[in-house]
């Protein structure tokens, strides 16, 4: 279900400007997540009806460039994923998806039946163990491996992004992580907000070194895939 709207975005795809829409269910818990309180407490937004998102994009016409669809986990809703897309294409609107990679079968059919124009996929650790506490969810890894592999077939437009979190990401997970996404068309390496993070633990305020680390973190990963971009605040 939608619960939240941007109507116009100039930030969440690059080179484009957006409406972005946010599903209200999301499988993982991350602890430094957002939108954690759209997640558990959706009953505190209203339900946004397509006809309402419908009117809205007209009124943009020949200005908004094309859709997001976030969350949350967008593809936890199948149904309404494949529902929206659909409707969305209708009126001629590109399409992109942000996915933590946890529903490959999902995306793979999004994929072959041309609905969607590009997918930011979140890789938020090394695959192992370590997941599990950057999703604060016991899960299996494999899934995100198969959606990883999927976007790779560049069937697609797509992008694999890491939000760099401390405790979570340093050099060596960066490598780890582009050695499993090596070659891929582009990486965006994330700098975390912790103003609003789920947990208090991760709404410290970040110094001078961490901003200084993500540079170095982008000189790793260039190492594993030639387009690595730095987004956020990073200036310090």
């Amino acid at each position: 279900m939608i619960r939240a709207i941007i109507e116009t975005s100039l930030i969440d795809w690059d080179g484009k400007i957006t409406t972005v829409l946010f599903f209200d269910k999301c499988n993982f818990m991350c602890p430094f997540c957002q939108n954690w309180e759209l997640i558990l407490h959706p009953e505190k937004y209203p339900e946004i009806r397509f006809d309402e998102i419908k009117e809205k994009l007209q009124k943009k016409k020949g200005w908004v460039d094309g859709v997001v669809l976030t969350g949350g986990e967008p593809l936890m809703n199948e149904r309404e994923i494949f529902e929206i897309s659909h409707k969305l294409k209708e009126i001629s609107m590109k399409i992109k998806i942000d996915t933590n990679g946890a529903y490959p079968k999902t995306l793979h059919r999004l994929v072959d039946e041309k609905l969607i124009d590009y997918v930011a996929m979140d890789v938020k650790a090394p695959l192992d163990e370590r997941y599990y506490i950057a999703v604060g969810r016991n899960m299996t890894v494999e899934k995100i491996k198969e959606s990883i592999e999927i976007l790779m077939h560049d069937e697609v437009d797509y992008e694999f992004r890491t939000t760099c979190v401390p405790g979570i990401i340093n050099e060596q997970t960066v490598e780890e992580i582009g050695r499993v996404i090596s070659g891929a068309k582009k990486w965006a390496l994330q700098a975390l907000v912790p103003d609003n993070a789920y947990r208090e633990e991760y709404r410290k305020e970040l110094g001078a070194e961490y901003y200084r680390a993500l540079r170095k973190y982008h000189e790793v990963a260039r190492q594993y895939v030639a387009n690595v971009v730095l987004r956020g605040k990073i200036s310090e």
